[in-house]
């Protein structure tokens, strides 16, 4: 398996220190305002192609997985000119701007959510792929590792790798400096301008952290943006107070929120009502009974196997295509 990306972006860094192969080329997203830089991008686009069919030929591979944005384009177009099988990616319950354009050229579309006009034997819904990491890690093990009471409620804040904005500064301004135990992971950005005002000791603050799972696992509930991690808090039954990024596009993690929101395992909060959160902790933190409602909830909405689904089709797919082009 090899990977194929932008090296500006973050596989470039993540990939190879995986241990994985990693072939780069130029390209970008679109700009939403006529300019130079949607020139630049469209011509980045129009050479990308080029650049993965020749990736495509020194590697040889049986089959082609897009994960999603602005990158996997080029590479589904050029499978599809080579007559390789296939699949999209799509983690949000918005079908993208470059997963739409790139969609008749894919075999099969791999969905997180239902996504209304977005059917038949194409598509299939499978939730999103979350390491196995992540799952299976002891609460009372990852209490002693990030240094919270064994015996408290906790409330872990998760605000993506580079970190939210809003969600850091409302913790630190309401927990700082008294409330229940936190765990928040800040992101990098903000991480060194919060340090200095949190003031008690159960209240952990850190920059980002290898260890997720058990981030996860010491959480009795969470207050998180509603884009991918959703689905690693549906899979370790942890209830959510989800807060949508408001500049998503298509709005897609309000959607994401309210599909977790509607099965009972999360209440979605917009992020100009961030008010109404210190509310809704004490009174989910107090009623141990909703929390574990919320969890089982949360668990029959994940889809844990994505990963296992994904790979098992795209197996088929490749004896498909191999099948094919022996005829």
């Amino acid at each position: 398996m090899t990977f194929a990306g932008s090296r500006d972006r973050v596989e470039s860094q993540l990939v190879p220190e995986a241990g994985f192969d990693l072939d780069t080329f130029s390209v970008s997203g679109f700009p939403r305002r006529v300019g130079v830089g949607l020139l630049r991008a469209l011509f980045l686009a129009a050479r990308a192609p080029f650049a993965c069919l020749r990736i495509l030929a020194r590697r040889k591979p049986d089959v082609v997985l897009g994960g999603g944005g602005y990158v996997a384009g080029p590479m589904v177009l050029a499978a599809r000119l080579r007559g390789i099988p296939a699949a999209l990616t799509e983690a949000d319950a918005h079908l993208g701007l470059a997963n739409r354009l790139a969609v008749p050229f894919a075999r099969r579309v791999f969905l997180g959510y239902e996504i209304p006009g977005r059917s038949g034997p194409k598509y299939r819904v499978v939730g999103r792929p979350i390491p196995r990491a992540h799952l299976g890690a002891s609460a009372a093990a990852a209490r002693k590792h990030f240094a919270l009471p064994p015996d408290e409620p906790v409330l872990a804040i998760f605000g993506g790798l580079a970190g939210a904005q809003a969600l850091n500064e409302f913790a630190v301004s309401t927990y700082a400096e008294r409330g229940p135990a936190v765990l928040h992971i800040a992101g990098e950005r903000d991480y060194d301008a919060l340090c200095p005002r949190v003031t008690r000791a159960n209240y952990v603050l850190v920059k980002s952290t290898d260890r997720f799972g058990e981030a996860l696992a010491v959480a009795d509930l969470a207050l998180s943006r509603a884009g991918g991690t959703v689905w690693e808090l549906a899979a370790t039954g942890t209830p959510a107070i989800l807060v949508p990024y408001p500049f998503a596009t298509a709005d897609h993690q309000a959607l994401n929120a309210r599909h977790f929101e509607a099965g009972g395992g999360a209440i979605a909060v917009r992020e100009q009502d961030l008010a109404r959160v210190p509310e809704l902790v004490a009174e989910l933190l107090g009623d141990p009974e909703r929390l574990q409602a919320m969890s089982a909830a949360m668990r029959v909405l994940a889809r844990p196997d994505a990963a296992h689904v994904i790979a098992d089709e795209l197996v088929e797919l490749a004896r498909a295509g191999s099948r094919a082009g022996a005829k």
